[in-house]
């Protein structure tokens, strides 16, 4: 079969990202314990490997294996923080724009390459999204608990440490303000949690609040930790804004990858909401502050 510029072009870019793909969800399923998800990652490392075979035949592609093998390296490290399913859905994530590549040269192949075109376009847009539908791991039940707990911890937390600028210099009684605040509010969350879970089917009400309290909880540690390596409030303050910022960006981030929604879009609202309740609680703490006169603390 002759082969045209951009069929070579698109063949060798499909080639080179299935079996990157057929790599990585190999080595995923080396390190699954679960049978049943194992058997879901080795048919979609099947399917990846049968559709490089069909790009490579035409484009001639050798692949990098050691980069490649770096590549699937970094991607089961975050199996291990972000769960299978995050991988998983994070490698499915050009598919829409693969399909639309692929459809494009359905008048340019012809005979049985035609019919492997056709199978491959379907199996893109149903058969590797049902697959990956069917790991069903635990976490992504309670994905929604856990989002809800470190959201609300960043924000609150963000709020607390800000209003304590305008009342206290010290970078003592300002981190446990914050620790007391965070850990009353866990408990709060975890159970609200708790009783709105009793009313969802399939989900277990103590899992869920645990999920919830430990990730509030987690988060409040995090962002208060600076108030006990330094002496200076503000340096405390700053550092804890840019944990908070790292948390926002990991949660916006994994949560992007699950729903396919805009993970640009959804950061920069999630900042917005840190920056602007930090902004309008340290003009109340400052205002406190001078009205009771409990600067000097």
């Amino acid at each position: 079969m002759e082969v045209d510029s951009s069929l070579y072009r698109i063949a060798r870019e499909a080639a080179l990202d299935e079996y990157k793909e057929y790599v990585v969800y190999s080595a995923l399923a080396r390190v699954e314990r679960n049978e049943r998800r194992r058997g879901v990652l080795e048919a979609l490392a099947a399917a990846e490997l049968d559709h490089f075979r069909f790009w490579s035949r035409i484009a001639g592609v050798r692949p990098p294996v050691w980069r490649t093998r770096l590549y699937a390296l970094f991607m089961v490290l975050l199996r291990f923080v972000f769960g299978v399913t995050f991988v998983a859905k994070l490698l499915e994530r050009g598919e829409v724009e693969a399909v639309a590549r692929y459809k494009s040269l359905l008048g340019v192949v012809r005979g049985e390459d035609l019919e492997a075109l056709r199978r491959i376009i379907r199996d893109g847009e149903e058969h590797e999204v049902a697959l990956v539908e069917q790991i069903d791991e635990t976490i992504v039940k309670y994905m929604g608990s856990l989002v809800l707990g470190l959201a609300d911890a960043v924000i609150e937390i963000t709020g607390a440490h800000a209003g304590t600028l305008g009342t206290t210099n010290s970078t003592v009684v300002a981190g446990v303000i914050g620790l007391i605040v965070g850990i009353g509010a866990a408990i709060s969350m975890a159970s609200a949690s708790y009783l709105q879970t009793r009313h969802e089917v399939g989900k277990s009400p103590a899992v869920a609040a645990l999920v919830t309290g430990v990730g509030y909880i987690a988060a409040v540690s995090l962002m208060s930790l600076p108030y006990f390596l330094t002496h200076d409030v503000y340096h405390a303050f700053a550092a804890s804004i840019a944990v908070g910022v790292l948390l926002s960006f990991m949660l916006t981030f994994q949560g992007s990858v699950y729903t396919g929604r805009d993970f640009k879009y959804e950061f920069l609202q999630t900042v917005g909401l840190l920056l602007g309740t930090a902004a309008l609680t340290y003009m109340l703490g400052e205002w406190l502050g001078g009205l009771f006169g409990v600067r000097v603390i």
